[in-house]
């Protein structure tokens, strides 16, 4: 169990699952062969497993601890949950919570559960089900989204043409939260907790929002699904399958890899394999990993 301290924040990863997920030539939808060939001497074995040509995938949360607070940035599948036609979140029964409470915090000390987009793999373990019933898991917790993702998804739900995982997804996992009253909804730039600034990240999903996290000059960005494997730093124009409007995030991606490289953020997205976070370089519109962080220890600790 990964451990990072940016600044004051110590920062830990739970993990839900990890392993191949999606064909690289399917999931991205401006995959090109040669192109892709071209950073594989990189890329595998840990991010892309070329035998099955399948994408290396972590699912999980950052759990941050600023000394006030304790927060969770997104909430990963859940168990016992439906996705028909999603296998890999498909009625899971993973040790989430144990994982959780071996970090040392248990599901009733969460004081914020930052959500950063509402797709499947971001809301499941939002709520558990009890007794027939699908209750806040953080019982404790304010639960952060944005409030033009919300209520695209909320529509989704409603509509009888709508991808039966999807409409599940909320049903389940978002509006028993705004039942409870504990959804907390955002629009625009917002701070919170002392050291973490919300900025809109749209493109990937309507809503999606990216976290800054500073504290003593050190900085983190935390970016949902701006990009979720690290070939999309230096070819930053390609996409997810899952991308709502591909030109804007497009754009999205393109700004939050500038201001990583600007300001020395060490990148902490919610998909990528180990070491799960990365810092980027910058040289005129292309970006690069930089994966030194003995010498760039001084920017995080």
């Amino acid at each position: 169990m990964q451990d990072r301290h940016i600044g004051d924040v110590r920062v830990m990863r739970i993990e839900e699952q990890m392993g191949p997920g999606f064909p690289a030539k399917d999931f991205f939808p401006e995959f090109d062969a040669d192109t892709f060939a071209a950073e594989q001497h990189w890329l595998a074995p840990g991010y892309y497993q070329p035998e099955s040509g399948k994408l290396m995938t972590s699912i999980h949360s950052w759990l941050v601890r600023t000394g006030k607070y304790t927060v969770l940035i997104d909430s990963c599948s859940g168990n016992h949950k439906p996705r028909p036609g999603m296998p890999r979140f498909d009625m899971l029964n993973t040790p989430y919570l144990d994982r959780l409470r071996e970090a040392g915090v248990q599901p009733e000390e969460i004081d914020f559960v930052m959500c950063t987009h509402l797709h499947v793999d971001h809301v499941g373990w939002n709520t558990r089900l009890e007794n027939g019933k699908w209750v806040p898991t953080f019982p404790n917790a304010r639960y952060v989204m944005s409030r033009t993702d919300h209520d695209h998804w909320a529509a989704v739900a409603k509509r009888p043409d709508s991808v039966p995982y999807e409409v599940n997804t909320y049903n389940d996992s978002v509006l028993p939260i705004v039942e409870a009253r504990k959804a907390e909804f955002v629009a625009g730039e917002h701070a919170m907790c002392g050291c973490f600034k919300i900025k809109p990240a749209p493109g990937h999903t309507p809503g999606q929002i990216r976290l800054d996290l500073e504290s003593r000059g050190k900085r983190a960005i935390f970016p949902g699904d701006a990009l979720h494997n690290p070939v999309q730093v230096p070819l930053w124009k390609w996409n997810s399958r899952f991308c709502d409007d591909l030109d804007l995030a497009r754009k999205t991606r393109n700004t939050l890899l500038g201001d990583c490289a600007e300001q020395g953020a060490l990148l902490m997205p919610a998909h990528f394999a180990p070491p799960h976070a990365v810092y980027v370089k910058a040289k005129g519109d292309r970006f690069a990993l930089d994966w030194d962080f003995d010498n760039a220890r001084g920017r995080v600790s």
